[in-house]
């Protein structure tokens, strides 16, 4: 994992990944997450994804129009 990288924390086991872009802010409304998704801006462990429903897991890393970032489990 890379140190530099912003993370984003999440509480349960996986997340949308439509939630994750309006969680992080790269997105401000599902609409926008779902235009990013089909421009194909979006790409998850270095593979392209369109899928607003798709699931994304701790230790995933998210490149979504040039910001990059990895997901990371919420510790209690």
């Amino acid at each position: 994992m890379h140190d530099d990288m912003e993370h984003i924390e999440i509480s349960d086991d996986a997340i949308t990944l439509g939630q994750l872009l309006k969680l992080q802010g790269v997105a401000g409304t599902g609409a926008e997450a779902k235009d990013m998704l089909a421009a194909e801006a979006v790409s998850v462990n270095d593979e392209l994804e369109t899928r607003r429903g798709a699931k994304v897991r701790p230790g995933d890393i998210v490149d979504a129009a040039g910001e990059i970032f990895t997901v990371v489990a919420r510790e209690d």
